[in-house]
């Protein structure tokens, strides 16, 4: 009998992602790397973003993977369960799930409205459930699947302007163990990543302050912001045979910041 290798892959070849927010940025850069270790990816994202959603796919394309969009609006039951359905009819399972789509509404404690504080948890909170859920169902059929939810250092920490944003992702990071409790007997692994503050369209204007930028370089010990290529590797590692034993974990991508 031949022996095992020593080296786990962490190819995940024939295995269906979705990713969502998969329109830009972070999510854009996990789908990428997702198709180069094998997989076919649904490209998740608001309606208005689906342009963005597209282009992520054509280019997964143009590599010569595959790939496709689809619409999603993480804050409706509805669009969610539209979502599953469009993506079983597409590609017949789906094996991994990234909860990327997220926002933040930076505000003083003293200032932050009720609008500002559901579309925050809205998002970040409550549409990871509802879509882990959506998603969980499948895999629960399917035996197997891997669940990681895009938490933030901010889910440990906290910072300046970001009540509702800490206490969503904080939201996240049990979330994470209380779904990998219950979904191990299903053969679901569910771990997070926790993010420094990743450079993207989005954010730009927050590295644009020279203020801001300043005070975020002195936190991180490694001495640079994050870019959305320093994420993929924990995602697909995540996602891949490498981490068959990793289950509730949050996996923190951020250049040493919590450990000060």
């Amino acid at each position: 009998m031949a022996e095992q290798p020593s080296l786990p892959s962490m190819r995940v070849d024939g295995q269906v992602a979705v990713v969502t927010g998969g329109g830009s940025g972070l999510g854009r850069a996990m789908a990428k790397g997702l198709s180069e270790a094998g997989a076919a990816v649904a490209v998740a994202d608001l309606p208005k973003m689906l342009p963005g959603a597209e282009e992520t796919a054509q280019a997964i394309r143009a590599a010569g993977g595959t790939a496709y969009a689809v619409p999603l609006n993480v804050k409706e039951q509805a669009s969610i369960d539209a979502m599953v359905a469009a993506v079983l009819k597409e590609s017949g399972r789906i094996d991994i799930l990234v909860n990327n789509a997220g926002v933040n509404i930076p505000r003083e404690a003293l200032d932050v409205s009720e609008q500002d504080w559901d579309n925050v948890v809205d998002v970040n909170l409550k549409g990871v459930f509802f879509t882990s859920q959506a998603v969980g169902r499948v895999m629960v059929k399917q035996k197997s699947g891997r669940i990681v939810n895009i938490a933030s250092q901010n889910g440990l920490v906290g910072y300046y302007k970001r009540a509702a944003y800490c206490s969503s992702k904080a939201g996240v990071v049990n979330l994470t163990r209380v779904l990998a409790l219950e979904w191990a007997p299903h053969g679901i692994n569910v771990n997070a990543i926790g993010p420094t503050f990743i450079v993207t369209p989005l954010t730009q204007s927050t590295f644009d302050d020279e203020n801001m930028r300043a005070d975020l370089l002195k936190r991180i010990p490694l001495g640079r912001v994050g870019q959305p290529e320093d994420v993929v590797g924990a995602c697909v590692f995540l996602c891949s045979p490498a981490a068959s034993l990793i289950t509730g974990h949050t996996l923190m991508v951020d250049g040493g910041w919590t450990i000060l």
